[in-house]
Order: C-alpha cells, then sequence, then structure tokens
C-alpha cells in the first residue's frame, strides 16, 4: 500500500514538472495564483512580464493569438432542376366511327393536315343508295306540301289534309338527314391539324366502330409535365418562365413557361406536378421526348462561414467575430453545409471578420491580438452609408 501511494506521488510529480518545462505560459499561471517556483525554465520570466498577465491577487483579460476569415453571402434554392416528359399540346387517336370495309386511305405518315381533312374511307355503297333514296322520298314529300298548302289557302282541302302532307315531309326530311349522317360515317376525318402518325390499318380489310386508323399530333407546342419537391409549391406559378433542353438534342436549350400547376401534392412522394408550355418552332421537338427542366427562383440569402468557425454550447452552435481587437460571441443557426463553407442563420453582414484559428481559448470580450486576415475596418467603411 504504501509503494503504491509513493509511486502516486512520483508520477504526480513528475506531471507538473513536465508541464512546468514544456508547456508554455505554466509558471506565469502559477505565479498568478501566488505559486513561485524555486526554478523557472527559460522566457518564464519574459512571459510573465508581457502585457495582458496578471500579478498575483490580480486579474487580467487574457490576449490570444487568432486568424480570422471574412464573412461571404451565398444563396440558396435559386434553381431548379428536374426531369420531364414530353407531350403534344393537342393530341387525337382517329377512330372508325362504324364498322366496315376499308375503301381508302388518303394520307401518309408524317404528313401535315388540317381540320376537316379526310384521312380514310370506307365502302359506303349502300349507304349512298340509302341517301339518294331518302332524299327522293323528301323531294316528293316537300313537293307535295308545297301543292297541298297552295290548296288548303284556296279552302279546296280540309285542314287534315294539309296536316297530313306537314307530316309526311317531316318524317322524309328526317329519313333524309339519318341517311346522309350514316353516309357521313363512311368517311374518317381528322378533328384537328396536326401531323398524322403511323397507319394503322390497311385497305380492302374490314374495320370494326371506333377502330384506331392513325394517331394526329399538333406539335405546334410542346407541353413537358415534371415533379418539383414540397418546399417550391408556394413559388411556382402559371407564367413563370422555364428553360428545358431536350436529352435527343444535345447542347440544346428551348424556353417557354409554366403553363399549369396541379392543385395538390403527391402524399406519397411529397412532390407537386407541374407542366410547362414550349413554342416547338422549326417542329424540333416531338411528343414523348425527355427533358431537363430548370427553372429560377429569388432564392434566400445567408452568411457563410468558414467551417473551422463553428462551435457548439448548450445554447446552440455559435461562432467568434473580431472586432474592435476583441472576441465577440454570435449564435449561429446552422441551415446547409457546402464543401466551401458552412451557411447559417446569424446577425453578421458580408465581410465581417470571423475567428477560424485561436478560438478554443476565448471567452466573451477576450482581447485577441490578429494575426492575418480582415480587421473589420475596411469592411465598416464599405458599409457605412
Amino acid at each position: 500500500m504504501l509503494r503504491q501511494l509513493v509511486a502516486s506521488i512520483l508520477v504526480l510529480a513528475a506531471a507538473v514538472v513536465a508541464w512546468v518545462l514544456f508547456v508554455p505560459g505554466a509558471t506565469a499561471t502559477l505565479a498568478n495564483y501566488g505559486i513561485t517556483l524555486p526554478f523557472a525554465p527559460a522566457g518564464a520570466e519574459q512571459s510573465a512580464q508581457r502585457p495582458g498577465a496578471r500579478a498575483p491577487g490580480g486579474r487580467a483579460a487574457r490576449q490570444t493569438n487568432v486568424v480570422t476569415t471574412p464573412v461571404t453571402m451565398a444563396t440558396i434554392n435559386a434553381d431548379l432542376r428536374a426531369i420531364g416528359e414530353g407531350t403534344a399540346i393537342r393530341s387525337v387517336t382517329v377512330t372508325s366511327p362504324s364498322g366496315g370495309t376499308l375503301d381508302e386511305v388518303l394520307v401518309h405518315p408524317g404528313q401535315v393536315v388540317a381540320a376537316g381533312d379526310i384521312v380514310a374511307r370506307l365502302d359506303a355503297e349502300a349507304e349512298q343508295i340509302a341517301y339518294d333514296r331518302a332524299k327522293l322520298a323528301a323531294d316528293d314529300a316537300n313537293a307535295t306540301l308545297t301543292r297541298t298548302k297552295g290548296m288548303a289557302s284556296s279552302s279546296l282541302v280540309a285542314t287534315t289534309t294539309l296536316t297530313a302532307a306537314q307530316l309526311a315531309a317531316d318524317t322524309a326530311n328526317l329519313e333524309l338527314r339519318t341517311a346522309e349522317v350514316a353516309l357521313s360515317r363512311r368517311t374518317i376525318a381528322s378533328p384537328i391539324a396536326g401531323t398524322v402518325g403511323l397507319i394503322q390499318v390497311t385497305p380492302g380489310n374490314y374495320v370494326a366502330a371506333q377502330t384506331a386508323v392513325t394517331t394526329i399530333d399538333d406539335t405546334s407546342s410542346i407541353l413537358v409535365n415534371f415533379w418539383v419537391p414540397e418546399r417550391y409549391a408556394a413559388a411556382i406559378a402559371p407564367g413563370a418562365p422555364v428553360t428545358v433542353s431536350a436529352v435527343a438534342i444535345p447542347g440544346s436549350a428551348f424556353t417557354g413557361e409554366v403553363d399549369a400547376v396541379d392543385n395538390r401534392l403527391d402524399p406519397a412522394s411529397r412532390t407537386l406536378q407541374v407542366r410547362a408550355e414550349i413554342p416547338n418552332e422549326g417542329n424540333r421537338l416531338r411528343a414523348g421526348m425527355s427533358f431537363s427542366v430548370s427553372l429560377a427562383f429569388p432564392g434566400e440569402q445567408y452568411p457563410a462561414v468558414n467551417p473551422l468557425a463553428i462551435l457548439w454550447s448548450a445554447e446552440g452552435s455559435y461562432v467568434w467575430k473580431y472586432a474592435a481587437g476583441k472576441a465577440t460571441k454570435v449564435m449561429a443557426e446552422i441551415v446547409q453545409r457546402n464543401s466551401d463553407g458552412v451557411l447559417v442563420r446569424a446577425d453578421l453582414a458580408a465581410g465581417e471578420p470571423i475567428i477560424t484559428e485561436g478560438i478554443l481559448q476565448l471567452s466573451e470580450g477576450d482581447e485577441v491580438s490578429l494575426l492575418s486576415g480582415p480587421d473589420g475596418a475596411a469592411t465598416q467603411a464599405a458599409t457605412a452609408p
């Protein structure tokens, strides 16, 4: 037991001696507490006499050598990039309105057609005969009605005869309209102007009603659908400028604007669907292309500080600001960490000096000696009104 006690005392004594010999300022620290050693390492006397040292029983502010770096301003959330898919501003699948044998196709893939142009025709011989018969019957009924009206005005026929003639004429006209509709349904027309796609049927084959014949796309403008994160939901509105680049056309850039914004977010992905309209001058873009979409926003600006300047306390993260030869503590909430700096929410201005070296020995209001970096004088002059 005695040996252990002696050994502990020797180890402690050796540690104290080593601290005094090798730690700068150790002698001065002991002197501040009224402890005078019979020996002193070289330079101890000079350290005891340097500015800021305190005599026994007195207290003076510590002075630490520091290095500063200036605060810079950084902007985040200023742009957004997303991937979208393009569709034609208008697109229809042209179908056969009725069943029958396909007689002829009057267009070819890639052809530009106007609204109402004939795309294809079905065999219409029976419908044409029915139309001609209905027209003859309607003409005869209308002529009879005209003669009956003339005789009724001279009181040569009864009122009931005129009524019957009127009913016959109306019925014949309805039959003519029915035959006309049936005949028109043997013709397949384009409902919009655009470019014809691949033909899905072959003349001579029987096609059922609602069989797809081809597709027609109006690509005068391309609609690009894409999804944006929830945090941009309040910043996007119709009319906002958009720049897109087509994956199929490297180096391309096309401009347009937001056409529509969905009224709700997707609950699974927490994203919002947005649609942009891109004018397609030169018809270089096609429906189905994928696009890289870029939008610009005002963004949010924050002070950026050197990562070495960040310290932590019970209140949160903070930095030391150099001002008038002293260290001032500034609370700095971390917003985002980047490779070249840390964005913080703090009361800091661009160019203000932030201490990055010598920060572990600092206390509020300590006098410090600036080794390198901005001293704040130039910053104050630059920011003065």
